[in-house]
């Protein structure tokens, strides 16, 4: 596959040169909509589809009844964001039967799933487009058939084996929906293989983009003004272009400007002494490290397959701690995984009090079909949502004294602008914080995008507060 992961240079001005063409099709007035379901790889995935359907005559729209172009992007992680998509899909029946003409699409994540795609024919047959993970570039194609009078339910998706599929095309526009924070996707797909999850089957095998284009991307962000922008990856720290991804970290923090660098998400085994050495030196990549650890217990890690200890996690850990002091340390946890026995969930609880995280995103397990896990012997639901509890509350009083080491302090903050009576921010741990003005100081100081300093005067478990200094 590796020969041919980049979309030939050719092919992607086919796909502009088939946008001239729907656009001399559709006329003037017409609107696309998007809704975007799952991770910021999947929002990022739809700044390009919006910036191809902009490309080929329609305007954004975010209210879904003015669209002529309807696509939903999916996840397929849990179950929740399935069904979730699938309940917002069944509004397009309505909108089918007012005017036939429009063009309805469902992709991402759950197109590529075959029980997923059937329940779509059967039962949404007013979709009228499902195509996979690796055909975004083919959206006009895709969009001038339909017009031209092709048939409904037409699929593109991969015929290759999981990991084999996937590729990757440069030179698509993007509308992005920040003016000042950006995604970039570095590399897709995954080859972990964890026994939870669905992304190297829906997503493929790992392939990473060139040095030169990320680097390329990056800097034309910054001379455009973003300030906050976060490298992408389903493993970011596996990136295996050109560079290492500690290189290519700190070749992406160099460009001169005032801006933040993150990345997500780290795998563990992946995440090495050399990265943590590069935030470190480095002050454009922001204090914050996204380190899932899933479980705090060996048996149950084995299980998943994620290939290290809870002892090995602990020294990264303290390894960040060590070298960043100051550092934010984020994870996510799976309750109630298939086998976990009460004094396994136990060690996970004790692991997490012990690092210590500033924030856990915290699920329950979902099976998923065609993983491992799917097979093995499932807990109960509430033994399940017992335990998300019981962590949740850990954490929860955990994150709030972790918070009050900012009381007192100056932080740097990226303003989000004015929401209900105040500003709001975030910092380089990316911790929400609001603030207010002194007296006097016009509030376009404090507009969005800008960089202010705030002196924080209060401290929740995941927000912040303070006073804007003059």
């Amino acid at each position: 596959m590796e020969n041919n992961v980049f979309v030939p240079h050719s092919e992607v001005e086919k796909q502009l040169e088939t946008a001239k063409k729907v656009r001399a099709l559709i006329g003037e007035g017409k609107k696309a909509y998007i809704s975007t379901f799952g991770c910021q790889q999947n929002e990022a995935d739809s700044e390009r589809l919006m910036g191809l359907a902009c490309l080929m005559g329609y305007e954004k729209t975010d209210v879904m009844e003015e669209a002529s172009l309807i696509i939903f992007n999916t996840c397929a992680i849990r179950e929740h964001a399935e069904l979730k998509a699938l309940s917002k899909a069944g509004a397009l029946r309505k909108l089918k039967e007012r005017d036939k003409n429009i063009v309805t699409a469902l992709c991402g994540c759950m197109a590529e799933q075959p029980h997923r795609r059937a329940q779509v024919f059967k039962s949404y047959p007013y979709i009228d487009i499902v195509f996979g993970t690796d055909r975004v570039h083919t959206l006009p194609q895709m969009v001038y058939d339909r017009l031209a009078g092709g048939k409904t339910h037409a699929v593109y998706v991969s015929d290759l084996r999981h990991d084999e599929f996937g590729v990757i095309a440069e030179g698509l526009p993007v509308v992005r929906e920040s003016g000042y924070k950006a995604w970039v996707s570095i590399m897709y797909g995954c080859n972990n293989f964890c026994t939870y999850c669905v992304v190297p089957y829906v997503r493929g095998r790992e392939r990473s983009r060139k040095s030169e284009d990320i680097l390329a991307e990056i800097e034309g962000l910054v001379k455009a003004g973003y300030k906050d922008i976060t490298l992408l990856g389903q493993n970011v720290n596996s990136y295996k272009g050109d560079l290492s991804f500690p290189e290519l970290l700190r070749k992406a923090a160099s460009f001169e400007g005032e801006y933040w660098v993150r990345f997500m998400t780290s795998h563990p085994k992946d995440a090495s002494r050399e990265l943590v050495d590069v935030m470190a030196a480095c002050p454009n990549v922001a204090p914050q490290f996204h380190l899932p650890m899933q479980s705090g217990n060996n048996r149950v890690l084995d299980l998943m397959n994620r290939r290290y200890t809870v002892e090995q996690y602990m020294e990264k850990a303290a390894y960040i701690r060590k070298m960043i002091p100051d550092a934010s340390i984020t994870s996510d946890i799976i309750c109630g995984y298939p086998t976990e026995t009460e004094e396994e969930f136990a060690d996970t609880v004790k692991a997490v009090r012990a690092v210590g995280f500033d924030a856990l995103f915290t699920f329950v397990y979902s099976p998923r079909p065609g993983t491992p896990a799917a097979e093995m012997e499932q807990l109960p639901h509430d033994v399940k949502t017992a335990r998300f509890a019981a962590l949740c509350d850990a954490e929860n009083e955990k994150a709030e004294e972790l918070n009050r080491r900012f009381i007192g302090r100056t932080l740097r903050v990226l303003s989000d602008g004015k929401a209900e009576g105040n500003f709001v921010g975030r910092t380089g741990h990316n911790k929400i914080i609001t603030f207010t003005l002194p007296e006097g100081v016009d509030e376009s100081v404090a507009a969005a995008g800008k960089f202010v300093d705030v002196k924080v005067t209060e401290a929740k478990a995941y927000t912040l507060h303070g006073n804007l200094l003059k």
